[in-house]
């Protein structure tokens, strides 16, 4: 499994150096397009705890109750880096049901998946579609900010 060693947003940026331009390009989009979502670094969560354990660079924040009842920290977007693609995850629904697949084969990506989507250069991304996805995402969590909550439970 591809691991980032890093414990800090400049620490996350640079460990990749190769691909240290892609996530900067993917930042300031996010920080351009959905500003009321504050940047942070998500250090995951320790091995024990309930939660996913990869790290990644957050926008926004949101508390839901696991399974077992623990309260657990996630990112509205999420950005992280995989063995081969950057993924953008996004715990936020339209009607019920998960906000990306709604954009998918419209953002340039390679894959995506139920909840997220991933590529491998950011000159790959449609911007105006991506651009639309995480305006409307924050959009969504501004006027909703339990969304996020309702999704990650599966309701």
């Amino acid at each position: 499994m591809f691991k980032v060693d890093a414990d800090s947003l400049d620490a996350y940026l640079k460990f990749d150096p190769k691909r240290r331009g892609e996530l900067e390009q993917l930042d300031a989009l996010l920080r351009r397009t959905a500003p009321m979502l504050k940047r942070h670094f998500h250090s995951g969560t320790p091995a024990g705890e309930a939660g996913m354990r990869m790290k990644m660079i957050g926008y926004g924040k949101f508390r839901y109750a696991s399974r077992s009842g623990a309260m657990v920290e996630w990112p509205v977007i999420g950005v992280a880096l995989q063995k081969n693609y950057i993924s953008v995850y996004v715990a936020v629904t339209k009607a019920g049901v998960a906000l990306v697949p709604a954009y998918s084969g419209k953002l340039g990506e390679k894959r995506t998946g139920g909840n997220n989507f991933s590529f491998e250069r950011f000159d790959d991304l449609h911007l105006a579609q991506v651009s639309k996805l995480l305006a409307e995402a924050q959009h969504i969590f501004e006027a909703d900010p339990q969304n996020p909550v309702r999704y990650m439970q599966g309701e």
